[in-house]
């Protein structure tokens, strides 16, 4: 009986023989059990080709209709909700963020105003030790900026002091004058109802009696109070100091500064992160430095005004405009009413009129022609914006908050504009969309 073995030599030398055309050849026989594999091994079926899905394909999966999609989520949420729960959620954080940041500056309130001022001054004072330190080392440059800002506020307190001193007298007598006149004008003039004199001495009498009454009552409370401003003072004092110490080193090294804060971080955000400050520093200080000039002019027109029509205190009426020049919306105006009330008191009906007419049309000027031209672009805010970042400012830090909340807003826009890539604007609004009215 045959093996295996026999059986696969004859029927390779069978194929070995029509191949090579009846020439017998020798094949080396191997083990059994190889040839057994290769010869008995099952016909394996050809592989199937992948199928690649077609574009009408493609496109009915991306067809497929919501609830598919849900049914396949399993959860059943519809997908606008998911979108807008996500920016709920987002605004929740920016708000939640928002708050922290107010919260931690309520803290520190000294040291934030501290580095408020010193930017401010360091805003201000650049270009001229910049100017400067062409000529000579910066830090020298530093110093004499100092030197002379400190030169030119020491001037204008002396001249103010020194104008009030000098008038005191003339102007206590012309405020009595002046006092007894509306008195009187109360009490005879055009008014539908009148004021007698006796009427307003005990009104003042009454509230005097009242007054007394209330310091001997809290004596104890307003020598706390006294003493607690006295700690007031001495933090003015302190912030002041910390704000001169930050000052020096901003006008000093302030590139070096930013420069090492920028190697502390990531080489791929740098460039993103200068680009933003730098927007924000540019609306700052073109914000401080505008703000600067604009009021110094209004202190001088306000000065030309008030000495034309020979109201006293012309100079610290004029110093209290500069002032109120830095707090918007309501500044101006408070300052305009001090400066009336003092050429009431001082020269009359007609005086007053001249002085809020006058001064009124300063703020006109201001507004229409010194804050565009000094200004410009740099900080581009609606009026909206204005008043209610003041509200809200004030509401939140009192005079502190009215004067830090315009600037603080508009660097935050100038940031937000410098990251931000808007679409092409619209050149005039979309028409209306017609509504479908229902079936019958």
């Amino acid at each position: 009986m045959a093996t295996m073995g026999d059986r696969s030599r004859r029927l390779l030398g069978q194929v070995g023989r029509r191949a090579g055309g009846g020439v017998p050849r020798r094949f080396r026989p191997t083990r059994p059990s190889a040839v057994d594999q290769v010869v008995l091994q099952p016909e394996v079926p050809p592989a199937r080709r992948a199928v690649r899905p077609t574009a009408a394909g493609r496109v009915t999966l991306r067809r497929l209709p919501d609830r598919s999609v849900r049914a396949e989520a399993g959860d059943g949420v519809p997908r606008w909700i998911r979108k807008y729960g996500l920016m709920a959620w987002l605004l929740i954080g920016m708000v939640i963020v928002v708050g922290m940041i107010v919260f931690a500056t309520s803290r520190i309130q000294a040291v934030f105003i501290a580095v408020f001022i010193a930017l401010v001054v360091t805003s201000v004072l650049d270009p001229v030790v910049t100017g400067l330190a062409r000529y000579m080392p910066r830090v020298l440059a530093t110093v004499l900026g100092l030197l002379g800002s400190f030169l030119v506020v020491a001037g204008l307190l002396t001249y103010v002091i020194t104008s009030v001193a000098g008038q005191w007298q003339s102007l206590a007598e012309r405020f009595g004058t002046g006092i007894n006149q509306i008195l009187t004008w109360l009490e005879t003039g055009p008014l539908p109802w009148h004021v007698t004199q006796a009427e307003i001495t005990n009104v003042i009498n009454e509230a005097v009696a009242q007054a007394t009454k209330y310091i001997q009552q809290n004596a104890g409370d307003l020598a706390g109070q006294v003493l607690s401003n006295a700690g007031a003072v001495a933090l003015v004092f302190t912030v002041l100091a910390l704000s001169l110490f930050v000052t020096i080193f901003f006008l000093a090294r302030g590139g070096q500064m930013w420069r090492w804060f920028l190697n502390q971080l990531p080489s791929k955000n740098r460039e993103r992160v200068h680009t933003a400050a730098s927007a924000g520093w540019y609306t700052f200080s073109g914000y401080a430095r505008g703000t600067m000039i604009v009021a110094f002019f209004d202190g001088i027109l306000a000065f030309i005004l008030l000495s034309v029509v020979g109201v006293p205190l012309a100079a610290p009426l004029a110093v209290l405009v500069f002032i109120g020049a830095f707090i918007p919306l309501i500044g101006a105006p408070l300052a305009m009413i001090v400066a009336a009330v003092v050429a009431l008191a001082a020269e009359g009906f007609v005086a007053a009129l001249i002085v809020t007419v006058g001064v009124a049309l300063i703020g006109q000027i201001e507004g229409h022609i010194l804050e565009p031209l000094v200004m410009g672009k740099q900080v581009s805010l609606h009026p909206v914006v204005v008043a209610l970042g003041v509200a809200a400012g004030t509401f939140l830090g009192g005079l502190l908050g009215a004067i830090i909340a315009i600037p603080l807003i508009a660097v935050v826009w100038a940031v937000y504009s410098a990251l931000h890539q808007t679409d092409p604007p619209m050149e005039e609004a979309p028409p209306p969309v017609p509504r479908r009215g229902r079936a019958g």
